[in-house]
């Protein structure tokens, strides 16, 4: 899968003479927390939701409203956004976006292609569109955790139970947990009583459980 699938496209951007006042109105109005900060088309920086509160005055301020208004409409995000701005192109993979945020610790990259902002994604969009639909979220049937099972041969043996009872697998993950020395595996299978599955493999030896969803 690569960003272009899962990038939000319709990126509200803003020009980096905006006022403190107007980017939070902006946010507020599109119900994000992130705005990239364009230029004449080229991308010189970004905005979040923390860096305005933090640039704002404390509430123990001894400044009238009339003075908070005035500061907040002269002071723009020029002065107070983040110029190092974590970068992809919609053709890179979306791992090798992952590493890029988590390296960098941030919770969005913005995606440019030939200069220009095209998309933006975020650590929401990997939980629903990625996170989600490995694990089958939402999805109806029955998880099934099997021990061990995470090795060739076993997921060969898992595979063809399943066949033989003419279920399908509606999404499949390995379990690795640090230092264990065998993989689990669990199958979500389209089938709500997955008896006749748990009884099969338990006769082979393995050791099932069934997941919440």
């Amino acid at each position: 899968m690569y960003i272009r699938d899962i990038m939000a496209t319709n990126v509200v951007t803003i020009p980096s003479s905006t006022g403190l006042a107007d980017a939070r109105r902006i946010m507020e109005a599109h119900h994000i927390r992130r705005l990239p900060v364009v230029d004449k088309g080229k991308l010189v920086g970004i905005v979040t939701g923390s860096k305005l509160e933090k640039a704002s005055p404390s509430k123990a301020t001894s400044l009238s409203v009339w003075e908070l208004s005035y500061l907040l409409e002269k002071t723009t995000v020029k002065e107070i956004m983040d110029r190092d701005v974590v970068t992809t192109s919609p053709d890179a993979t979306v791992e090798e976006s992952v590493v890029l945020a988590q390296s960098n610790k941030v919770g969005c990259v913005v995606v440019v292609e030939e200069g220009r902002v095209v998309g933006m994604t975020t650590t929401n969009d990997l939980f629903y569109k990625i996170i989600n639909p490995i694990l089958g979220l939402g999805e109806p049937g029955t998880r099934v955790e099997i021990k061990g099972g995470g090795n060739a041969k076993s997921m060969e043996e898992i595979i063809s139970t399943i066949n033989k009872l003419g279920l399908n697998i509606i999404t499949c993950h390995i379990i690795a947990l640090p230092g264990a020395s065998q993989k689990d595996i669990v199958v979500h299978l389209d089938t709500e009583d997955a008896s006749q599955f748990i009884a099969a493999l338990e006769g082979k030896g393995y050791k099932l459980s069934v997941r919440r969803r």
